[in-house]
C-alpha cells in the first residue's frame, strides 16, 4: 500500500522536525556536565591562572564548551560572598566544583558533602579539615596543595642574601587567611637563627588596611619587607609593589606576578602549575573517579623571580649568587 502525503502535510512535517532541533541542541548541550570554577578574587586577576586550569581540562579529553561547560564565580576579594555562591552551585548540582583557593575550598567544603569538589590551595588541607589524609581523602574533596606557610624561612634567606646589613625586617601578614599564623612562625625561628629582628609585624585585611600599614612601617623605619603569602596581596599587588617603591622598602614576596609588576623579588611555589593539576584533576573527575580514590597532589614547581628594573631604581646591587640562582630575571 502507497501512502501519498503533500505538499501541505510536507511542508507541516518539516516545520515541526524544525522546530524540534533547537530543543535537541538545547538537550544536548545541558547533558553537558558542568564544572563551576569557584575563586574568593577576580577573573581579571586570574587569567592566567584560568588559561593553567583549561590546559589541564585539556590533557584530560576535555574542551570548553564542546564536551564541557565551566561557568566562572567569583567573589570579588568579599569572602563573605562565598557561602552564597556555594550554596547557589549546591541548589544547581552542578557535576563538579573546582575551589580556586584556599577561601573558596572551606566554603565549598562546607556547602556540600555530595558534589565532587577539586581544590587548589595553599594551606595544609589535612589542618583545615577539606580531606582526611593526603593518601586517602575520603568523602567527596580531593585536589592539589602548594607550599605556603614553610617558605617564610626561605623568603627570609634570600632577603639576607640581598642585603646582609639588615637587621630590622618587617613582615606584613593577612589575619584572615589560614595559614598565616604558621608562617610568621616559619619567619620568627629563622630570624633567630641569623640574628634578624622580626619586631615589626603589620596586619592588612583590606586594601585600606594595606595603606595604613605602610604608613605605619614609615614611622617605624626598616630595612627589608616581607609580605606574607594571601590571596588579598596576591589581588593588591601593584598595590603592594607601588607603595614599596614609593616608601624605598627592598620587599620580597612569596609569588612571581608580584615580580612582574614591579616588585623586587619574589619566591614560591607556581600557582600556574598548580592549577594546571586541578584541571587535569577535574577532568578525571568527569570520567568517573572519585575524590575519595584521588590522593591529594603537591605541585613541587618554585619559582625565584628578580625584577632588575626595580633593583636599578632602589640603587641596589644584587650578589652575583642570587642572580645565579634565579629562575628569571626581569629587565
Amino acid at each position: 500500500m502507497t501512502v501519498t502525503i503533500g505538499r501541505r502535510e510536507l511542508l507541516v512535517a518539516l516545520g515541526g522536525a524544525a522546530a524540534a532541533w533547537p530543543l535537541a541542541a538545547r538537550a544536548q548541550q545541558t547533558a553537558m556536565p558542568v564544572v563551576e570554577f569557584l575563586g574568593s578574587s577576580s577573573a581579571a586577576d586570574r587569567t592566567r591562572l584560568v588559561t593553567a586550569f583549561r590546559q589541564g581540562i585539556r590533557e584530560s579529553g576535555y574542551v570548553e564548551g564542546e564536551n564541557v561547560a565551566i561557568e566562572y564565580r567569583w567573589a570579588q576579594d568579599q569572602y563573605d560572598r562565598l557561602p552564597d555562591l556555594a550554596a547557589d552551585l549546591v541548589r544547581r548540582q552542578v557535576t563538579v566544583i573546582a575551589a580556586h583557593d584556599t577561601p573558596s575550598s572551606i566554603v565549598a567544603k562546607a556547602a556540600t558533602t555530595t558534589i565532587p569538589i577539586v581544590f587548589a590551595s595553599g594551606a595544609d588541607p589535612v589542618k583545615l579539615g577539606l580531606v582526611a589524609s593526603l593518601n586517602r581523602p575520603g568523602g567527596n574533596v580531593t585536589g592539589v596543595t602548594f607550599v605556603v606557610a614553610e617558605l617564610g624561612a626561605k623568603l627570609l634567606g634570600l632577603l639576607h642574601e640581598l642585603q646582609p646589613g639588615a637587621v630590622r625586617v618587617g613582615v606584613l601578614v593577612d589575619p584572615n587567611f589560614a595559614p598565616t599564623q604558621s608562617f610568621v612562625s616559619d619567619v620568627q625561628a629563622a630570624a633567630l637563627s641569623i640574628g634578624k629582628q622580626i619586631d615589626v609585624l603589620v596586619e592588612a585585611s583590606t586594601g585600606r588596611d594595606i595603606d595604613t600599614a605602610f604608613a605605619s612601617l614609615a614611622q617605624k623605619p626598616i630595612d627589608a619587607l616581607l609580605v606574607a603569602p594571601s590571596p588579598l596581596f596576591n589581588n593588591r599587588r601593584v598595590q603592594l609593589a607601588t607603595l614599596a617603591a614609593y616608601h624605598r622598602v627592598p620587599a620580597i614576596y612569596p609569588l612571581r606576578d608580584f615580580a612582574e609588576v614591579g616588585g623586587l623579588m619574589s619566591y614560591g611555589t607556581s600557582i600556574t602549575e598548580a592549577n594546571r593539576l586541578a584541571g587535569v584533576y577535574v577532568g578525571r573527575v568527569l570520567k568517573g573517579a572519585k575524590p575519595a580514590d584521588l590522593p591529594v597532589m603537591q605541585s613541587t614547581k618554585f619559582e625565584f623571580v628578580i625584577n632588575l628594573n626595580t633593583a636599578k631604581a632602589f640603587g641596589l646591587s644584587l650578589p652575583p649568587g642570587l642572580l645565579a640562582i634565579a629562575d628569571e630575571v626581569i629587565e
